[in-house]
């Protein structure tokens, strides 16, 4: 109902508009008006009454709500449906119970804070209140299990193209971390259900740190977090950045369907600061450590190192970027 009231006060633009009209064109009593209008004022929306003339809409807040991003992000799949939490625990862990419930692909869970957010190899994701995008997106696509990991991909570029039309030039460590000065400014985590032969649902969890300023970091990632607004040097519009955001990952998740990944896989090379990089790559299962210059990513998205004992594949692991100083 909110957000069809929203509609209509956005419909009417700088036009009073009264509330028995909404009332009426909305089936509901103008007491229920009032009310929703009211909850809306303490969600942040700047709505003007007047007692002859009715509401009118001065000005919505940079919130993550579902009346914000909804309006017109034209996609076809991904944000038809948005949930959105003040607070939750991970969106991850909700977006994964939604799907085993049936939940439609393209579903979007976001929260304005995380208290459990989590990264790749069960890292701490700090998520703070009304400073970031923290959200997940429930997929069920048609393509074979083993080419899931390739999502993280997929989620990578959807956010390096939106920090392009914020005039932010983005870099794409591999496989998946979008760095400023070295730091991390993204996280993203792909999780999935499926069986051998295909795939129940994929979750991709994505979290921006956007208007986080340095001194806002725990003092353990301060050095190797951080923010959009700390290069861009000003607050982003949180809003207008995830809708930008969801448009890209709608456009490649539509490529990937009709075409595969080879055009992800493409964008993805340019974005990369990785390749042609002399990098050391740890192993996530036997810890082996070797040192090479990364010279492409494969069909897979394994990432092609040259050692000195000859071409490597990277399916799996940490990989490190040489410093400038040339010293591990």
């Amino acid at each position: 109902m909110r957000n069809k009231i929203l509609q209509i006060l956005r419909e009417s633009r700088d036009n009073y508009i009264s509330g028995e009209e909404m009332a009426d064109r909305l089936g509901v009593s103008r007491t229920a008006v009032w009310k929703h209008i009211k909850e809306m004022r303490a969600q942040g929306y700047d709505i003007e009454s007047h007692a002859r003339k009715g509401y009118v809409l001065k000005e919505a807040p940079d919130a993550l709500l579902s009346g914000e991003i909804a309006h017109d992000l034209q996609t076809s799949v991904i944000g038809q449906n948005i949930i959105c939490h003040e607070k939750i625990d991970s969106t991850n862990n909700e977006a994964k119970r939604l799907a085993r419930e049936g939940a439609a692909e393209g579903t979007v869970v976001v929260a304005e804070c995380q208290t459990g957010g989590k990264g790749r190899l069960e890292r701490r994701f700090f998520s703070p209140k009304g400073k970031g995008i923290w959200f997940s997106v429930i997929l069920r696509p048609k393509f074979l299990p083993q080419e899931a990991p390739k999502c993280t991909l997929m989620a990578a570029v959807a956010v390096a193209r939106a920090m392009t039309e914020f005039n932010l030039k983005p870099g794409i460590k591999w496989p998946n971390d979008l760095l400023y000065e070295n730091k991390k400014l993204v996280g993203i985590l792909t999780e999935m259900s499926a069986e051998m032969d295909g795939i129940n649902y994929i979750v991709i969890g994505t979290g921006i740190n956007v208007n986080i300023e340095q001194s806002e970091f725990p003092e353990d990632i301060r050095d190797v977090a951080a923010s959009l607004c700390m290069m861009k040097g000003e607050p982003l519009p949180r809003v207008k950045f995830f809708q930008a955001v969801l448009r890209a990952m709608d456009d490649l998740y539509a490529q990937v369907q009709a075409q595969g990944f080879a055009p992800v896989l493409r964008e993805w090379r340019k974005y990369s600061i990785t390749l042609g990089q002399e990098v050391k790559v740890i192993g996530v299962r036997d810890g082996e450590v070797y040192f090479g210059r990364a010279v492409d990513i494969d069909e897979d998205g394994a990432l092609l190192v040259d050692t000195a004992d000859g071409r490597k594949k990277v399916l799996a692991g940490d990989v490190s970027i040489r410093p400038r100083s040339g010293k591990w």
